[in-house]
């Protein structure tokens, strides 16, 4: 399934990157990350050290993440400022119409239905104790990691930047995701969860890297305001080893001496090895494209450090004695 989004020449002219998706939007979709029933393999470390850690008074705001169906759109209730403190004060002066409006999708269990319904409403205790939910989960979710994070960001932004001064927009689209996006001008295409078209119709597109994404688009915008920008979420984190590198309190780095040896992804494509993994399974984990496998198990396997065979239809990639050495002495 895809998405479909229709670009004029007038809309090219528009696009730009945003440099972040704000504060209050990664929290939400850091619990969604968190609540996935497999993380992948970027998010594994971070899972690990928050999973736990979410107290009763994170409630407010974890009581409306639905298993199923839309989640909560906190970009329109608390915009993008990457401060947490501007994003709670957006949030608790929205308007009382458009907080009715995002909730009105949002599946709620019935033991808080109530609470919710006081906060569609209006009620200032109600929306005081979302906000204060926020603030709970951004602390443990977020906050720890959101240096790095911001940086890996403004990375990411500073690509898109180099991407479109060499090539322009259409190049910029074009390099998005290789393996997700496809631009057939005028069209972007984008695997979706579900078909979709949409027309910019001279508003333009903002392209927003976001951090808990993996392998995912989102498209944001106000389908009561046609005036209103769609906006559309970038996965930053494409491989294991970005990912790896961001998840140390306060931005500090522990060293890794085998990343430093073998290169992060080499070294990450070791560890997936220790186990035993197949080449379209190592892509994957690595969040590469299969030719970019076999460049980095070629070198492992002449390097001595994976062995690899097959088995049915598949290729089996294992860590050797080896490797598994090299791999205790790393960790």
């Amino acid at each position: 399934m895809v998405l479909r989004i229709h670009f004029t020449a007038e809309d090219l002219a528009r696009t730009r990157v945003a440099g972040t998706i704000g504060a209050a939007a990664e929290t939400y979709y850091s619990l969604e990350m968190l609540n996935r029933r497999t993380v992948p393999l970027p998010f594994q470390r971070w899972r690990a050290a928050v999973a736990g850690r979410l107290g009763e008074d994170t409630g407010p705001l974890t009581t409306l993440l639905p298993g199923r169906g839309p989640g909560l759109d906190l970009l329109a209730l608390a915009g993008d400022s990457p401060d947490i403190d501007h994003a709670v004060e957006a949030l608790l002066r929205a308007p009382r119409t458009r907080v009715r409006r995002e909730l009105e999708p949002v599946a709620v269990g019935s033991a808080h239905m109530s609470w919710a319904r006081a906060l569609a409403a209006g009620d200032a205790d109600a929306r005081r104790s979302l906000a204060a939910g926020l603030v709970a989960c951004h602390r443990v979710a977020v906050a720890p990691y959101w240096a790095a994070s911001r940086s890996l960001l403004d990375t990411v932004r500073a690509q898109y930047a180099r991407t479109f001064l060499e090539g322009g927009v259409e190049a910029l689209l074009a390099a998005l995701s290789p393996l997700l996006v496809r631009w057939r001008p005028p069209v972007l295409e984008v695997r979706y969860p579900r078909p979709v078209e949409v027309h910019l119709g001279g508003r333009g597109l903002v392209l927003v890297p976001t951090l808990f994404s993996w392998r995912a688009f989102s498209l944001l915008y106000d389908p009561y305001d046609d005036a209103s920008v769609p906006r559309l979420t970038v996965p930053a984190v494409t491989e294991p080893a970005t990912g790896a590198a961001l998840w140390h309190p306060d931005g500090s780095r522990a060293a890794d001496p085998l990343g430093a040896l073998l290169g992060r992804t080499r070294a990450a494509a070791l560890r997936a090895a220790a186990d035993g993994c197949s080449t379209t399974e190592l892509a994957a984990r690595l969040g590469v494209s299969l030719a970019a496998v076999s460049q980095h198990t070629k070198a492992l396997r002449e390097a001595r450090l994976i062995t690899t065979s097959r088995r049915g239809g598949s290729v089996l990639h294992m860590a050797t004695a080896l490797g598994r050495e090299l791999l205790a002495g790393g960790r």
